[in-house]
């Protein structure tokens, strides 16, 4: 391998890392109770918008209705003036 340079066989990474191998890993303890109530807030945090989105998208059905039959009806009374 051209233009690679090896340090005892190290790869860069194990060069670079200054951690120690030989220590124990932290686990991450866990409070259930806590992971609990962020999921339920989050839960119904999704509930609301998706309601409010809901409503929104309906209202926005609505005025487009709205619009396209008042389009319609300027058109049909500009065609069929007598």
């Amino acid at each position: 391998m051209e233009g690679v340079i090896s340090y005892n066989g190290s790869s860069w990474a194990d060069q670079w890392d200054t951690s120690d191998p030989a220590a124990p890993t932290k686990k991450k303890t866990s409070n259930g109770g806590a992971t609990a109530k962020y999921k339920q807030k989050v839960g119904d945090g999704l509930e609301k918008t998706k309601s409010v989105a809901s409503t929104g998208m309906k209202k926005v059905k609505q005025g487009t209705s709205s619009g396209i039959q008042w389009i319609k009806d300027k058109y049909r009374k500009t065609t069929h003036k007598s």
